[in-house]
């Protein structure tokens, strides 16, 4: 007896996400905990501030056939020429192509955070200057791995369609502003 196929509904890949650190991990395995959204973690995709080594972890998810998701921080681009222009060529290469999902944050994934809350693209000068006003939300905000594991600060920030104004606020700032995030673009994919 033979079997039926194309009866069945295909399913889209689980987009992986690549992260430059464990806030960006932890935040995103979290998500798939607390949303609807579907993410692929894998620790070894996490833990490099090297626009080199992303790429080289983009074009390992896109030759296998999977959709990247790229999370990182712009700061570095922000007082550096050498990185700015090694981020703009990066930019250029993958921004592009349609398996890949370039979700930057200046000064970092914490200014994503903050729009959960409020409606702000004021100039923060790093992570610490926006982690200092995340605290007026989270007060136990602190960037360490202890936090990090909890689900609770996640679970918080997509309460109450805090998600979904981040989205809004994110968009209408666009990347015009003196503070940006991409973070959006993640969740738009599925």
């Amino acid at each position: 007896m033979s079997r039926i196929s194309g009866n069945r509904k295909q399913i889209g890949a689980i987009p992986t996400v690549i992260g430059a650190g464990i806030t960006e991990q932890y935040y995103f395995q979290h998500i798939s905990h607390c949303t609807e959204f579907v993410f692929r973690i894998r620790p070894r995709f996490f833990g490099t501030e090297s626009i080199y080594k992303l790429g080289k972890k983009i074009d390992k998810v896109i030759a296998d056939g999977g959709v990247a998701i790229c999370v990182f921080d712009a700061d570095i681009a922000r007082n550096n020429d050498a990185e700015r222009v090694k981020l703009e060529r990066f930019c250029k290469k993958y921004s592009k192509k349609k398996n890949v999902i370039l979700c930057d944050s200046l000064p970092s994934i914490e200014y994503w955070f903050l729009l959960h809350f409020c409606k702000t693209n004021k100039y923060y000068k790093d992570s610490d200057s926006v982690q200092r006003t995340l605290r007026k939300f989270i007060p136990s905000y602190e960037k360490k791995e202890v936090f990090f594991k909890t689900v609770k600060w996640v679970d918080d920030m997509c309460s109450d369609g805090k998600m979904g104004k981040a989205i809004a606020n994110a968009k209408q700032f666009g990347t015009k502003g003196l503070s940006y995030s991409n973070v959006y673009k993640a969740f738009e994919k599925q």
